[in-house]
């Protein structure tokens, strides 16, 4: 199994990064060590004195694909959850600086907590779905997946040319603006229209 997380998915989010609108989908890969389910407390690494949250709607592949055609993409994800892409803006600044791979600001463990799943068929409208991250119960990040770039069949279609969808493959789907750090002591809740998914603590 195998994690794919889309990157500048949203505008806002590019413009708030100083970063160009990406003409394709941008992704990258986190290792299933990085899945921290059921409102586990996620432990602030040492390594790092700037990490930030982005909450970000994930899908879970069905079935095993490739060179999927965007026009059969919905019948690769049936479920969707909330997640979290926990970033340490400060490795990840240094190995952008230094044009290095930046895996090591991404992809340590722990960093993608996770909802449960919920059937996409309760959801009124996959392509137009509001979720919001609150920590310590403000508001600070809220989207809609209308405001994707580029939507789930555009990302499922571009990404199964390079590799093959497995079934279980999960799908981070980019976050919107809002990204800003957390501290030991932060009590994360996320929403998926309206929903509770995820309300965990960072320790």
């Amino acid at each position: 199994m195998k994690i794919i997380c889309i990157g500048r998915n949203y505008a806002d989010h590019a413009k708030e990064m100083n970063s160009p609108l990406p003409k394709e989908p941008v992704f990258f890969l986190k290792p299933d060590s990085c899945l921290l389910r059921n409102n586990q407390p996620f432990f602030y690494p040492k390594f790092t004195s700037d990490l930030h949250h982005e909450v970000e709607i994930v899908i879970r592949i069905c079935r095993l694909g490739k060179n999927i055609s965007e026009k059969f993409a919905p019948r690769y994800y049936k479920e969707v959850a909330l997640g979290v892409d926990f970033t340490a803006r400060d490795l990840q600044r240094q190995c952008k600086e230094n044009g290095l791979p930046w895996e090591m600001s991404k992809a340590f463990d722990g960093s993608a907590p996770i909802s449960q799943f919920i059937p996409i068929t309760d959801l009124e409208s996959i392509h137009s779905v509001d979720f919001r991250l609150k920590v310590n119960d403000e508001t600070v990040q809220h989207g809609n997946t209308a405001e994707m770039i580029f939507d789930f069949n555009k990302i499922i279609a571009y990404v199964s040319k390079f590799m093959t969808l497995k079934t279980g493959d999960l799908i981070y789907s980019g976050t919107p603006s809002g990204v800003g750090p957390v501290s030991i002591g932060d009590r994360l809740k996320g929403y998926l229209d309206g929903k509770l998914m995820f309300d965990f603590f960072v320790r």
